[in-house]
Formats: C-alpha cells, structure tokens, sequence
C-alpha cells in the first residue's frame, strides 16, 4: 500500500486516536473469517487497535474461521464478543435463540453470490436443476439464494436435494462431480470462475437476493460497551470507504490474506466493496423479509424476535 493511500484511510478516521480513554481495562474479542469483508481490511491495517487502543480497550483476534456459523457458534458460547456474517445468518441464529445484534449492513453485490454449475454441465437454466443435488451452508446464503432462485423459476423446494455442507467441503464434492450444483459466495465463487471449470446459472441479481453482509456483536456485550462498538463501526466504515476507492488494492489484500491468486484482486475488489453502514428501518425492513421468507419456507421453524436485536448503535 502506498503512504497516500494509508494517509486516505487514517484521513476517514476523525480524531479516533484523539478521543479520550475511558473504563481502563475493557477488551473486545473478534471472531474473524477468511473472507472479503472490512472487518478483514481492519485486521490488516490494524485500524481498530489504533482506534480503541487510546479508549483502554485490548483488541484479539480468534480465528480464522471458515464461515460464519462457527464464529456464531463461538459467540453464542462467549467466547467471541464480535463478528461478521450474513444478514441470512442472523436471522437463523436468532432463530435459534442467538443473543446477539446487527450492528452494520452492507448489502451484497449481485455478483458476489451465485449457483454454480461446472463449466461442461449439462444444466443451462433453473428448470434444469429438478431432481438434482445442491450443495448449500444450512440456513446460510447458501440456502437462502437457492430456495429464492427457485421460487422465482415456481420451482417447489423440494424438487431439488439441498445437501448441507461448509464452504471447503462444498468446493470438494463440487469438485468430484458429488453434488450437481453449488450455491456460494465470494471469494469461493470467484476462484471457481477464474478456475475456469465453472460457470454462473445464476446470481443474486436472477435470485432477488437481499442478502448482506452483517456485524455482529453479542447483546451482552453491546449494552456494556456501546461506545466500543459505535467506534468498530466507523472504523470499518472507513475501511470500506478505502476499499472503494481502492479496490484493487482491497482485493489484495483479501488475496493475500486468504492465500489466493494475487490475479484474484481486482475481481474481488468489484464484488465486495458495496456500501457499509448502520442499521436503519430499509435495513431492518430487508431483514425483517428474510425472516418470514425463512419461515414460510421451512428453513427456520418460526419468525424469530427481530427488533431488539436490529438497532443501531
């Protein structure tokens, strides 16, 4: 990265250092991804310890984690305070009684999620994917722009065999011809594209999606620390402000960060630099969607409390 450009960033950081500590001895653990997010730029620049270091807050780093249903996991354990995710993963976290809020929304590219198929497979339209096996994360984005990419072909879900499987195993059984097709996300979908053995039947522009990406921080710790967490989300808004106007080198960083082809960035780059920012009623109103979406679907059992967990901060 070049001094103008970490100049432009600190420049996005209003007197963040400057501000003055309180509550010596606070700490903020962050459940980290391997993915194209902020949270990860944050983590490269170390922009939050700049930030939250002068308010007395020790900033750690667990992980990286594959996806986001494991960081929950170890939220929702207390392990974790802090992480990001998927608006569909919040909503099927709480589903499951997962205390923890939205804090931050940026809503996903139409290019940044799709169903692949390979690139010599029969399958040239949705209507093609009747009786055929998916891999999808359950209850993830995965699932979620599957079952909308059907609905939208009047496709019934049940037409097709969803098999549930993370990101790595997916990618293998995707790989060996086990599954048929396979619903994804950045950077995994864009590694299968410039592999060349893959090909897009559908993004999350044909699926409708409303999908985001989401931060997410334990209720506990958000009514303790509001302060800290109000300050990650102008860091990361800052982050993303960088990222837009430097999306290149946004995606390599995620690159190197990830291990991928440094050919990879400037890809990576156009799909995972949309807006960030907090959680306001369109926001709360997309995810209120998601929500009885999942319900009536089946993918979660009832529409869960929503509105204490959907403020901003």
């Amino acid at each position: 990265m070049t001094t103008l450009s970490r100049r432009a960033l600190l420049a996005a950081l209003p007197a963040l250092a400057a501000q003055p500590a309180r509550a010596e001895g606070r700490s903020l653990r962050i459940a980290y991804l391997k993915s194209t997010s902020d949270l990860a730029l944050a983590r490269a620049h170390a922009s939050l310890e700049a930030a939250l270091t002068p308010m007395g807050v020790a900033v750690s780093w667990a992980g990286p984690f594959a996806a986001a249903a494991p960081a929950l996991e170890a939220l929702n354990a207390g392990a974790v305070d802090l992480t990001v995710g998927s608006s569909t993963a919040f909503v099927t976290a709480r589903a499951a009684g997962v205390r923890l809020t939205l804090f931050g929304y940026q809503r996903l590219s139409p290019q940044g999620e799709a169903l692949l198929v390979k690139a010599d497979s029969p399958l040239k339209a949705l209507a093609d994917l009747r009786g055929r096996s998916i891999a999808v994360n359950r209850g993830g984005t995965g699932e979620y722009i599957l079952a909308r990419a059907l609905q939208n072909s009047a496709i019934p879900l049940d037409a097709v065999k969803r098999v549930y499987l993370g990101p790595v195993d997916a990618r293998a059984a995707f790989a060996n011809g086990a599954v048929d097709a396979w619903a994804i996300w950045d950077p995994f979908l864009s590694m299968e594209i410039e592999s060349g053995e893959a090909r897009v039947l559908a993004d999350g522009g044909d699926c409708a999606s409303e999908n985001a990406v989401a931060y997410l921080v334990a209720q506990d710790y958000l009514q303790s620390n509001r302060d800290i967490v109000a300050r990650v989300l102008q860091v990361l808004i800052a982050e993303n402000q960088w990222g837009t106007a430097h999306p290149d080198e946004a995606g390599a960083i995620w690159c190197r960060d990830m291990g991928l082809p440094a050919s990879l960035a400037p890809r990576l780059g156009r799909n995972n630099t949309p807006p960030l920012g907090p959680v306001g009623p369109a926001q709360i109103a997309e995810i209120n969607r998601i929500a009885v979406w999942f319900a009536q679907t089946g993918i979660i059992p009832a529409i869960p409390a929503l509105d204490e967990f959907l403020r901003p901060v």
